[in-house]
């Protein structure tokens, strides 16, 4: 008879501790600014590293939407050296070669991009909870850019001279100030590409920003679970 007793007391107490758990997790405590702001860290750590992998990867850049293509004063000179014995293929050789250093840098994006976010002091979170699907991604952009630039180019420049891309290109830009009767130009392509790849990380942490913020099964923890739930409820009284 005591056996059974305290196996009733036993399984109405773990059915309590039941119970008080999904109290807890059910909690209509208020989130603190502190609690939402680690939230939205914790979404633009997930955008930077899904899409650091993403681009990372072979023909992340080259072979998709995100490819770096080659500005205006570029395509003046691969048009010219087309022409050219040993330059003929020379705008194809050279995409492949600065998307492939994209790539290669995008592998060590992820830290340069973690450090950032970890460094973010949300002015006033709630307006960044409650605004648009890209609030987040934008106000990391506002605030960040320049010093993920200063850090990414180095990157950026190793990863096309792995590549050969800078000796590549400044040969051709050689050849091409020899035509004659043409203006000679020297366009950095280590600025460009910088700034390219940079978009496309942006570009790639809004996306997953956006999906946290509109589909529920994106939010992998509690912390995300419980900070965009406030944002639910809020745009469905």
């Amino acid at each position: 008879m005591k056996l059974r007793l305290l196996s009733l007391v036993l399984i109405f107490a773990l059915s309590g501790c039941a119970e008080l758990q999904k109290i807890l997790d059910n909690s209509t405590t208020p989130l603190t600014n502190d609690q939402i702001a680690l939230g939205l860290k914790e979404a633009l750590e997930i955008g930077v590293s899904k899409g650091s992998d993403v681009l990372s990867a072979q023909d992340g850049f080259y072979r998709s939407s995100y490819k770096i293509l080659l500005p205006p004063e570029a395509r003046k000179i691969t048009d010219r050296l087309k022409v050219i014995p040993g330059f003929t293929n020379v705008e194809e050789i050279i995409l492949e070669k600065i998307n492939r250093g994209a790539e290669d840098a995008a592998k060590r994006a992820k830290p340069i991009f973690q450090n950032a976010i970890r460094q973010i002091t949300f002015g006033d979170v709630m307006d960044i909870l409650m605004g648009s699907n890209n609030a987040a991604t934008q106000y990391l952009n506002r605030t960040t850019y320049q010093p993920l630039y200063n850090e990414f180019n180095p990157v950026i420049v190793e990863s096309l001279n792995k590549f050969n891309a800078i000796q590549y290109w400044a040969d051709a830009v050689n050849a091409y100030n020899k035509i004659p009767f043409i203006t000679k130009v020297n366009p950095r392509l280590d600025d460009y590409v910088t700034t390219q790849a940079l978009n496309g990380l942006f570009a790639m942490v809004e996306i997953e920003e956006a999906r946290i913020r509109t589909d529920i099964s994106q939010r992998t923890t509690d912390l995300l679970r419980r900070v965009f739930a406030r944002q639910d409820a809020n745009r469905n009284p």
